[in-house]
């Protein structure tokens, strides 16, 4: 748990408070994340203005893959579980499963595949990257938009979670994952 001090939810207020009811309407209760981040309330409204933002441009199938493979290379629990119930609003469990059932993307097309090695290499070592990764989107058909779109949705998932690394922020657990889907979301082999 982390060592901040957080607001409970009864006595938030203002921007604070809204943060927490858009949680406890969106799923039912306010999450560790929100508790911890929201201390700074606008930093944080202006993270999720930003993810809202990426998602809307890019889609929400390929913002949830991208965030997925981003949170795997960065071993994010948190983001994995979260995200990984998010997924359901955009593929049934059984692709869901299968997608982690070992190395590699199984089950996806050639373009959700490379956009998710790309996502992966970002948040292993983007020093490292050039034109060479760039080029492995557009060839596999990505306009300049959705390239640019898909660099912003991993390097975020970079930040957010490296930040609740940081803070120690324990994972919630949604719900909705059953068993087999939260083992399988902790299980999946940390490469792609």
């Amino acid at each position: 748990m982390s060592i901040v001090d957080t607001v409970p939810v009864g006595a938030a207020d203002g921007l604070m408070e809204s943060l927490y009811a858009d949680d406890a309407r969106a799923l039912g209760y306010v999450p560790s994340h929100t508790l911890v981040l929201a201390l700074n309330p606008g930093a944080y409204a202006a993270w999720r203005a930003l993810q809202q933002a990426i998602a809307a441009s890019l889609g929400l199938r390929r913002y949830e893959l991208v965030t997925l493979a981003a949170a795997r290379s960065l071993g994010s629990e948190a983001c994995l579980l979260a995200h990984g119930k998010k997924a359901l609003a955009v593929m049934d469990r059984t692709e869901l499963l299968r997608l982690l059932s070992g190395p590699g993307y199984p089950g996806l097309s050639p373009a959700e595949q490379a956009m998710m090695v790309y996502a992966a290499r970002l948040c292993q070592d983007s020093a490292a990257m050039d034109d060479a990764d760039s080029r492995t989107l557009r060839d596999a058909g990505f306009s300049d938009t959705e390239i640019v779109d898909i660099t912003l949705a991993a390097a975020a998932r970079n930040y957010f979670s490296r930040a609740l690394h940081a803070l120690a922020v324990e994972p919630d657990v949604p719900p909705e994952l059953d068993d087999e889907l939260r083992e399988a979301l902790l299980a999946w082999p940390a490469t792609g």
